[in-house]
């Protein structure tokens, strides 16, 4: 059987921790950003942990679980 590829857009968009954890970017942060506070434009610079659910199934992409 042959070596599972990592799906490659899955891994431009998702980092995974040194503790297995998966990061993600926050949403929002692209466009329309006058109306914006710059508190809230500053807290989308940050990356969060992906949900249970969907890290099973980034993680799969990824070749990691």
């Amino acid at each position: 059987m042959p070596k599972m590829k990592t799906h490659r857009g899955t891994a431009k968009r998702f980092r995974v921790t040194g503790s297995g954890k998966i990061m993600r970017a926050k949403a929002f942060k692209s466009h329309i950003l006058t109306k914006k506070s710059q508190k809230r434009k500053r807290n989308f610079r940050n990356e969060t942990e992906l949900s249970k659910s969907d890290a099973k199934v980034v993680g799969r992409n990824l070749g990691i679980r």
